[in-house]
Formats: structure tokens, sequence, C-alpha cells
């Protein structure tokens, strides 16, 4: 097993994604800035090694709620409470990339926002556009930092978490390695949270209905919108692809060096390419089963 983990040392196209929840003081919901300037020296230092690296970052939401002082979504509709959430998203998102513009440039990079949707991956042309704008700008030695541009989304085009996108992402840009920065260690056979005797899972050779289920009707926070299915519906794209998956704790983001250092840390879930794989039609799909 630990072969494995040493062919992560030569990865060569790394996309990380982090959660809302990683991102924020649980105590009052604000921006943890140190968190985040952490974040960021990690990711340059990679890019520092000659590794491209694409950052997808959730936050943007909770963001604008705090800018707008506005605790809790309320609404007498469905529709009330999505134009809430897309304005927020606005203001959030811009205030996101701010702080993220600022700390890349501390460290003299050049960071760019991508948004994208569903249509994104599902309209053969948005895709082919996308494919090739990461691949400028990852050729240009930049940072892509991509969210889900809930400004517009709604529930039809909407991908619905940053697990999944930042896996669709990863197939995407033809990525080696996703990272998913979490709040929990990685997989375990049950939720470790409710239950005691739930064991670790190091590393994942195959993803079976056994491991899908395992994801089932769990999420740990309040602030994110994924839980352990996204995490295994990510899995399913990213080895489907051809890329090889790990879950990690972002409790300390200076695990991400220790990852590509070939250290034992996270679930591996291990990359098996899957030529039957569509994935406009697997994104299309989502929500609809």
């Amino acid at each position: 097993m630990s072969q494995l983990r040493e062919l992560i040392k030569d990865k060569k196209r790394i996309v990380v994604k982090i959660g809302s929840s990683s991102l924020q003081h649980p105590e009052t919901g604000d921006m943890d800035y140190i968190r985040m300037e952490k974040l960021v020296r990690e990711l340059c230092d990679i890019r520092n090694q000659g590794k491209d690296v694409v950052l997808v970052t959730s936050g943007a939401i909770a963001a604008g709620r705090q800018a707008v002082n506005l605790k809790d979504i309320q609404a007498h509709t469905d529709a009330e409470a999505l134009a809430i959430k897309q304005a927020c998203s606005a203001v959030g998102q811009a205030r996101l990339m701010t702080v993220y513009q600022k700390l890349f440039a501390e460290y003299n990079q050049v960071a760019a926002q991508i948004l994208m949707t569903k249509n994104t991956i599902v309209d053969s042309l948005n895709r082919y556009n996308a494919h090739n704008t990461f691949r400028e700008l990852l050729k240009l030695g930049a940072i892509p930092v991509v969210n889900e541009n809930d400004t517009v989304a709604t529930y039809e085009i909407e991908i619905g978490d940053n697990d999944t996108l930042s896996a669709i992402v990863a197939a995407l840009v033809d990525a080696d390695l996703l990272i998913l920065l979490s709040d929990i260690d990685g997989l375990y056979t049950d939720d470790p949270r409710k239950n005691p005797d739930a064991k670790f899972i190091e590393q994942v050779d195959e993803l079976t209905e056994e491991y899908m289920n395992m994801g089932k009707g769990s999420t740990g926070s309040s602030v994110g919108t994924g839980g352990m299915n996204t995490k295994m519906i990510a899995a399913k794209i990213a080895t489907s692809s051809n890329v090889d998956m790990i879950i990690a704790n972002s409790k300390d983001i200076g695990v991400l060096h220790e990852i590509l250092a070939g250290e034992n840390k996270g679930t591996l879930f291990v990359a098996h390419k899957d030529e039957g794989f569509d994935l406009p039609s697997f994104v299309e799909h989502l929500h609809k089963d």
C-alpha cells in the first residue's frame, strides 16, 4: 500500500477542494483568515514545485450572509429563498475572491476565478470552452479558483455541492489527484460521530456498492451542503475518470504537503479508468435518481 502512496509524490496536476465549514469560525461564521492564509501558502508551495494546482472553494453564500448580517434565510416560498441565497452569493463571491486574490498576491501568485453550473459540463461547447480556459490558465502558471455559480444556478442547473464539483473539475482538467479537505479524517465503516466502533478505511481499491452505501445519510456540518454521500459520488466520478482521490481532515491544512510527500494521511481511493463512464451524462442525471 505504501507503494501507491509513494506514487502520490509524482502527481503533476492536483485539484484541492475545501468546504465552507473549513473556512469559517464556527462561533461567528466569519472567515477564518489564518486557515485561508495557510491554505493559500500550501497551494503556492505546491505550484512552486512545478505542479499544476486548482482550488475548488465553497463559502460564497456564507460570506454573503455575514456581509449583510443575515443569520438565516427566512422566506415564504422556495423562489424567494432561492433569490435570497443567490443575492447572498453575489455579495459573498466577490468578498471571497477578494480575500483569495490578496492572499495569493502575498506569495506572488496569480489566481483566476471560474464559476460553473451543470450546463458548463452537460453542454458540449461549454465543456470544450471550459476545458480550454483551464488549460490556458494552467499553462500561464495561474491557480484557478473554482466555485459553483450560485448567483444564477437554480435546482435544474446546479451541481449542488462542491465535492461533486471538484471531481467534475478534476475529470475536466485531466488531473492526477483530487484532495477533498473535510471535517472528517476520511472514510469510516460508519459515522464515527455516532458509532465509536466505526473503523477507519485507509484505502479503497475498488468502489463497490458497499462503499457507496456507506456514504448514505451522513452530513456532519450545518454550514456545508455535502456529507459523506457527496464524497462517494465524487469518488465515483474521479476514479472512473482515472483520477486518484484522497479525503483528509482540514483541521491541519498542512496535511496537503504531507499527502504529497507520500505520507499515509486520509483515505485513498485508487483510480480505475472506466471506459464506459460518460461524464456529461452522469452530471446531467445528478439529483434525478
